[in-house]
């Protein structure tokens, strides 16, 4: 039994040392991909009082992602405190949403809430329903533009106005099945090959798609606030959400090069490329960069805090 201890001792520091070298691999390609100067340059367009109203719109957006974990904490019944559950969902959205998914909002997540004490399947319970929260707030919100015609894509998508429409119908549908699914399990464990899992209350699913929806509301008013004049919320939302499900199909850390694609081809006759870019430059900057920085000396606290008191 030591000598088996001893070996899993050794395989788990094997593992996140191969984690941590795949992470910075990530972040320094990440690093390498940023344009810094044309950074600075769009930033430098704004007045101080566009930046500051963009960070707080920013730290807006990264509370309602800590609170995706607050309502996973309800949902698969830890007793981690408010301000550990933040600090790591802050730092697994910051690493995630610049370098990847499975490697910064899982990996990280796994990793940070396997110090603090959790078992890996309350850690799978948690992210299964941050994921879960978020999609669907986007499920929602782009059922209704799309089921409205409030967004056309361009010709060249191929997908025409009609489908658009019928494909917006099955995302509220989706919303709606989930809805009537936490209410007639009623909490109920449910089985599907030979795994067990259980959906949450009603209200708690109330809960996910009222906090999602805000995020994406917020996060479209950064954009909105960044962009151009002439440029209307409807149209910078619709180019948001299409572009989020773009950079979650192309798997490209960042979305770089996804977002600048979809904002130029859904926005680019309401303002010419070159200020297009310069706003999604400063976008990136305010929602991607500054958060790294922080979610960087985050995990280094977290981590100190884990080797002082292992659990």
């Amino acid at each position: 039994m030591t000598a088996h201890r001893s070996r899993m001792r050794r395989v788990r520091r094997v593992a996140f040392a191969v984690f941590l070298v795949i992470a910075g691999v990530l972040l320094v390609r990440y690093a390498l991909t940023v344009d810094w100067p044309q950074v600075a340059q769009a930033l430098a367009r704004y007045g101080a009082s566009t930046l500051l109203l963009a960070m707080v719109l920013v730290a807006a957006s990264y509370l309602l992602f800590c609170a995706y974990d607050l309502a996973a904490r309800r949902y698969s019944h830890h007793t981690l405190p408010t301000g550990r559950v933040m600090a790591i969902a802050f730092t697994s959205y910051a690493f995630g949403l610049n370098i990847g998914a499975l490697v910064g909002g899982v990996g990280f997540r796994y990793r940070l809430y396997a110090h603090a004490g959790l078992a890996v399947g309350t850690i799978s319970r948690i992210v299964a329903f941050s994921i879960a929260t978020n999609w669907l707030g986007y499920l929602l919100l782009a059922g209704l533009l799309f089921a409205s015609r409030r967004i056309v894509p361009p010709p060249h998508w191929g997908l025409t106005g009609t489908v658009a429409s019928w494909l917006g119908w099955a995302m509220l549908a989706a919303v709606a099945a989930y809805l009537l699914a936490c209410h007639l399990t009623h909490g109920r464990v449910l089985h599907l090959r030979g795994r067990h899992f259980r959906l949450p209350s009603p209200l708690l699913a109330m809960l996910q798609l009222v906090i999602s929806v805000s995020n994406w509301v917020v996060i479209a008013a950064l954009l909105l606030v960044l962009m151009p004049e002439g440029i209307g919320y409807t149209a910078v939302f619709g180019a948001l959400l299409v572009s989020a499900v773009a950079a979650a199909i192309t798997h490209i850390p960042a979305g770089i090069g996804v977002l600048e694609a979809v904002f130029l081809a859904l926005l680019g006759h309401l303002a010419t490329a070159p200020a297009l870019l310069a706003t999604l430059l400063a976008f990136r900057a305010c929602f991607y960069l500054v958060p790294l920085l922080v979610g960087v000396a985050t995990y280094a606290v977290l981590e100190s805090q884990a080797k002082r008191s292992p659990a």
